[in-house]
């Protein structure tokens, strides 16, 4: 029997407390492939008290305990791996191999790292003088509202440290995308997580999101999305003082100068932008190119944008496939239509859908040059494919440029000089710099700087936010 229609509540699948139906839609052919219930802040009670009440007894079992289960996860998890990229590519319509090669091995990858960082923690230690005992314990029950965008990411991103920490648990997924997360409930049922430690209440922000955020009886709120639901968020959590954790929007710059490898680089920031068609809050958005090489930079580009493919996501092979909505779809062809209206010289792609692709919440790979940063297309975080082309003539005016926006989650530099790369980094201001295409490690830490929210998620980082600090003196 499907679970879809269903919350995991207390160990158990179970009925929502009001009938609530609400449509999954398959983005590539803009039809309904699921039907899930919406919750309600009765629903949310439920599982505030099922969390609180395990809390009693799971903050105290024992790390090592705990690492196990940690393992049985994992091995559940890879076997369970391609439903999870099926999944995936029916609710947002990532393609079948960037599924499978690239959005679902995040889930197990955070796993491990989570596992590697909570072993590696000593949950007590003396203090530097030797006075006291510091002892790291679990905050309590967490409230995690993930997105749709990486579904497997931001929720294994919160659940495995929370597991690790010795909290218990409520998860909200994005319910655009909500059957990777029930599939992964289903995991964490077969490996044997106690009944209270994790619950699933599916629904929107401003009903169970909202539920969440200001219960009582909620310790930490753990957000990733838009900035201003990270604000509705802090709001509503104000009252009860509980610790809010923010993984927010970003505009992130990058910086290509003269120095690089103009062909490589063009196409690592290219390629970095329109990643997950676009849909990544950390997507390099804005390259900034150094005067000297702008020209080729803009014609390269435009090159490469226009040979993207942009294909049906269960089609084998390397293309884009939609944006997730027909509200984010709008989104973006009317921030398309703004950068136009604006004045910026249009390269590559522009509104509409790809040619033949009728159906579908597809769009175009667009390129804009001649952009300034005062345009919309340069502060707005689109979240599809559109990359904004910004000239600069000195280090110092691109570092200016580059930190003159509200958000500070990532950014990235194109340079073939060791000392200038080092130089530039310091002075950006992101949580993230990533130089000629380097990715990070799934135990890096990952967070912003400004309105790109606060706390860190990953690795040692990550463990550390679901973490109390108790002195204890004798």
């Amino acid at each position: 029997m499907s679970n879809y229609q269903k919350f995991y509540i207390n160990g158990q699948w179970v009925a929502p407390c009001q009938a609530n139906d609400f449509a999954v839609i398959n983005p590539a052919t803009e039809q309904a492939v699921e039907t899930i219930s919406l919750g309600s802040a009765q629903d949310v009670d439920l599982a505030v008290a099922a969390a609180k009440e395990a809390f009693a007894s799971w903050g105290l079992t024992s790390v090592e305990s705990r690492a196990c289960l940690l393992e049985r996860i994992i091995k559940i998890y890879q076997s369970r791996s391609e439903e999870i990229a099926q999944a995936m590519t029916l609710e947002m319509g990532a393609p079948i191999s960037f599924s499978r090669d690239v959005q679902t091995p995040c889930g197990d990858g955070l796993l491990l790292g989570t596992l590697e960082a909570m072993r590696d923690l000593s949950f007590a230690s003396p203090s530097p003088r030797g006075g006291s005992t510091l002892c790291y314990e679990p905050i309590g029950v967490c409230g995690l509202i993930t997105p749709w965008n990486w579904p497997m990411n931001q929720v294994v991103a919160k659940v495995a440290p929370a597991l690790a920490a010795g909290c218990t648990i409520v998860l909200k997924p994005s319910e655009l995308s909500p059957l990777s997360a029930i599939i992964f409930a289903e995991i964490l049922d077969e490996a044997g997580v106690p009944a209270g430690v994790f619950n699933l209440v599916n629904g929107d922000g401003p009903t169970v999101g909202a539920a969440m955020s200001a219960h009582p009886d909620i310790d930490m709120i753990s957000f990733t999305g838009s900035t201003r639901a990270g604000i509705t968020v802090t709001k509503a959590a104000a009252n009860t003082v509980k610790r809010v954790a923010l993984e927010l929007g970003g505009k992130s710059p990058n910086l290509l100068f003269s120095d690089a490898d103009i062909e490589a680089a063009t196409r690592i920031s290219v390629d970095g932008c329109f990643g997950n068609s676009g849909q990544s809050c950390d997507a390099p958005t804005r390259l900034l190119v150094e005067r000297s090489v702008y020209d080729q930079v803009v014609e390269l580009a435009a090159g490469i944008a226009s040979d993207y493919a942009v294909s049906d996501p269960q089609q084998e092979g390397e293309h884009l496939g939609p944006v997730v909505s027909q509200a984010q779809y709008n989104k973006i062809q009317g921030l398309i239509q703004a950068g136009i209206d604006e004045g910026a010289k249009l390269v590559a792609g522009g509104v509409g859908r790809p040619e033949g692709l009728e159906q579908g919440y597809y769009v175009r790979p667009t390129v804009f040059a001649d952009v300034n940063n005062e345009m919309v297309i340069a502060q707005e975080e689109v979240f599809g494919p559109v990359l904004s082309i910004i000239p600069f003539d000195s280090e110092d005016q691109a570092i200016a440029i580059a930190n003159d926006t509200p958000y500070g989650l990532a950014a990235y530099i194109q340079s073939g000089d060791p000392e200038r790369v080092q130089r530039v980094a310091r002075r950006l201001r992101a949580g993230a710099v990533s130089v000629n295409g380097a990715g990070a490690d799934f135990d890096s830490p990952f967070g912003g700087y400004k309105q790109s929210g606060n706390g860190r998620e990953n690795g040692f980082c990550g463990l550390h936010d679901f973490l109390e600090i108790k002195t204890i003196t004798c």
